[in-house]
Order: C-alpha cells, then structure tokens, then sequence
C-alpha cells in the first residue's frame, strides 16, 4: 500500500492577491453600491436634461455645466458658501484646538468634561437646528432674553431674518455641534506626543508659548491636516442647518451650494442640473483638500 506524501504547496503572489481580493470583496460591494455607483448615476445624469416635469430627457452633453457657470445664481451660491466654510472652519478649528488642550492636562473633573464634549456630537444635524431655532425665536427665545436682561440689546430680535445675525448664527450654531469632533480628534494626536519632549524643553528653559510653537504644534501638523480637510468637506456640503435654521434667507443670503442643489432637484425637479451642481461642489470640495494637504505639506510640488 502507498502511502499518501503530503506536500505543502507555496502561496504564490498570484493565490495571495487573489486571496486578498476574496476578503476584501464584501467591502468592495459596499464601496461600489454606496459610493461608485452613485457618482456615476449622478455623472449620468448631468449629461441629460432630466427633468421629472418631462416625460423626455434628452442628452445635453456639458450643456449643464455650461448653464451654471453662465448663473449668477451659483456664483452668489459659491461666494456664501466659501464664506461659510472658512467662518465655521476657522472657528471649529481653534476651538477644537484650545478645548483639546484643556482636556489634556490633568486636572479634577476632566473625565466628566470630556464626557459632557460628545453631547452636541451625538445630537442629529436637525434637531441642532431645531434647538438653536428655538433659542434664537424672537418671541420667546432664549437668547434674547439673556442678552436682554444683561443689558446687550434693549429689546429682542429676530436674528434669522437679518444680516449679518443670519450667517453668524448659522455658522455658531453648525460649529457648536462639529467642535466636538475636532476636539477629540485634535486631542488624540496631543496624546501622540512624547512626554520627554515637554521635560526636555522644560529643564532647556522653555517656557508654555515656546513649547506650544516649537513641540505641539509641529507634532500635530498631520492631525491638523486631517482635521482641516475633514472639516473643510463637512462645511462646504452643509445643508441641515441652513434648511432648518434660515432656508436660505433672508434672501439668498445664506443660500449655500448645498442649499441649491435642493432647490434645483427637488424643488424644481431638475436632476440634471441638480446632479451637475452637486458634481462641481464635489469638484471644488476636492480641489480645496488637495490644496490643502500640498500647502501644510510645504513641498510646493
């Protein structure tokens, strides 16, 4: 009787890649369902004039990019919202960053404060809207009663229906709920930094402000490239807060992109020029983060 020889068979390159492609198909079709196929859709769409009040929708080409660099409506549109984004940004960002660097150090009652810091995170975009609505009401508002019997203003205000208050409130009320998040992630990477740095700084007779500019703030160059893009896209695409808090007004005042692709797709039920307005902000979205990521690099390239 001959005995069985059992040989073990090498793993080439071609089984472990083709292994690796069998574990990773499950996320595959996930990225493929949720992501590739509906930038291809809303691709496809831009290219048609797909309107749902027609029972045609004929191929147009680029012809709806064309009409909406032709709109002084998007450009009004993309002026209020870069503002937007740079006033949320700059102030999550610097927020974030003093908060993280509170939380960092060791003082009593820290772990309730950072448990207290993920409350306006976990609040859905909506209700943050609906809540700063009802603070800032006219009528009964609770702003205008505190600022009022302070003595600030004589008597209340409708702060959405007036500018500069509309897009100020707009922009506290969307940073009051992203801070949280660049806090936490800003304080993460200050836990990245070795503590003989600070000591070594510290015996070399560096005082905060010198170990802030020279160890903190380079060590965290990479987390706050992450912050700044992340937080850069969240606010070029807002939507909730504006829909709820001013829709738009007064005016077109705080009519932002993501304000007009509503309008334009369902309201007006255009889904071609709807889909080729979401495709620019795309578009710009990614122009702005690779700029940002070469600037903070500083390699000029």
């Amino acid at each position: 009787m001959v005995g069985r020889v059992n040989r073990s068979v090498p793993i080439t390159e071609r089984n472990a890649g083709t292994t690796g492609l069998l574990f990773m198909s499950p996320a595959l079709i996930i990225i493929l369902a949720t992501v590739l196929f509906p930038i291809a859709y809303a691709s496809y769409l831009s290219l048609h004039r797909w309107n749902l009040k027609r029972p045609m929708h004929p191929f147009v080409g680029l012809e709806n990019y064309g009409d909406i660099l032709q709109d002084p409506r998007f450009w009004g549109s993309l002026q209020t919202t870069l503002v937007f984004a740079a006033l949320s940004v700059a102030l999550i960002m610097l927020v974030g960053f003093l908060l993280a660097l509170l939380l960092n150090e060791r003082f009593k009652g820290r772990g309730v404060l950072r448990a207290m810091l993920l409350i306006p995170w976990a609040i859905p975009h909506v209700v943050n809207g609906l809540m700063w609505k009802w603070l800032l009401d006219p009528s009964y508002g609770i702003v205008n009663g505190m600022l009022t019997q302070s003595g600030v203003i004589g008597t209340y205000r409708s702060w959405l229906t007036s500018m500069p208050s509309a897009m100020a409130w707009s922009v506290f009320a969307y940073a009051w709920k992203d801070v949280p998040l660049a806090t936490i992630l800003i304080l993460a990477g200050l836990q990245t930094i070795p503590g003989e740095l600070y000591e070594a700084a510290t015996v070399d007779g560096a005082g905060r402000w010198q170990r802030l500019r020279s160890i903190t703030i380079p060590s965290l160059r990479p987390t706050l490239l992450v912050v700044l893009i992340f937080e850069t896209m969240f606010a070029l695409k807002v939507f909730d807060i504006i829909y709820v808090l001013t829709g738009g007004g007064p005016g077109n005042a705080t009519t932002v992109l993501g304000w007009m692709i509503y309008n334009d797709t369902f309201v007006r039920l255009s889904f071609g020029s709807g889909s080729a307005l979401a495709i620019v902000l795309g578009l710009i979205t990614l122009s702005i983060s690779v700029f940002y990521f070469r600037l903070l690099r500083g390699d000029g390239k």
